[in-house]
């Protein structure tokens, strides 16, 4: 039997400013599970991005995990270039994304639908030319007050949320492992 490679993306926008925001919460997922493969990343500047190629079980598929280095509102184009390099399906691309819809420190999946304003989904979708992908939504929760969307995914956790954040970043890694089987 066949085993599909998977192709497993953290959603996030580069460098140091950004670490640590909501907005990066996709690729904080994806180190998680780069430290349960025991792998690094190495550069692929030719898609635009930073992968790690392994197994996240003995005798399980093949699964690459990829963190675009392009700003998230153009995550399509390394998506896209990625899936049709290691020859992935669309039905096979896991995107880790932040989702203001669910409070933080919930996590849930769902397969295709609308992307609920989220840009970095936008750019996916058209590059892609399908909704019919997987994707792990980590809740940061709502912007408190009258903030600003973009302001407030572009901020840091808060103290008593970085101490949950590791929690939530296992149930989202978790999660891909669910969906890869």
């Amino acid at each position: 039997m066949t085993q599909h490679v998977w192709l497993v993306v953290g959603l996030g926008n580069p460098g140091a400013n950004h670490a640590g925001q909501r907005h990066n919460v996709g690729q904080m997922a994806l180190d998680v599970l780069a430290d349960r493969m025991g792998g690094h990343f190495t550069v692929a500047s030719r898609h635009r991005a930073q992968i790690l190629e392994g197994r996240l079980m003995m005798g399980g598929p093949k699964v690459v995990l990829a963190k675009p280095t392009t700003y998230m509102n153009v995550s399509g184009g390394p998506v896209s270039s990625l899936s049709k390099y290691f020859n992935v399906e669309p039905d096979h691309v896991i995107v880790i994304h932040d989702e203001v819809d669910l409070d933080f420190d919930q996590v849930a999946t769902r397969t295709g639908g609308s992307e609920n304003g989220h840009n970095g989904l936008r750019d996916i979708t058209k590059a892609l030319g399908t909704r019919d992908y997987q994707r792990v939504r980590v809740g940061v929760g709502r912007p408190p007050g009258h903030q600003a969307t973009a302001d407030f995914v572009l901020s840091k956790f808060n103290s008593s949320q970085n101490k949950v954040l590791p929690f939530v970043l296992d149930a989202a890694a978790d999660k891909v492992e669910s969906l890869i089987g």
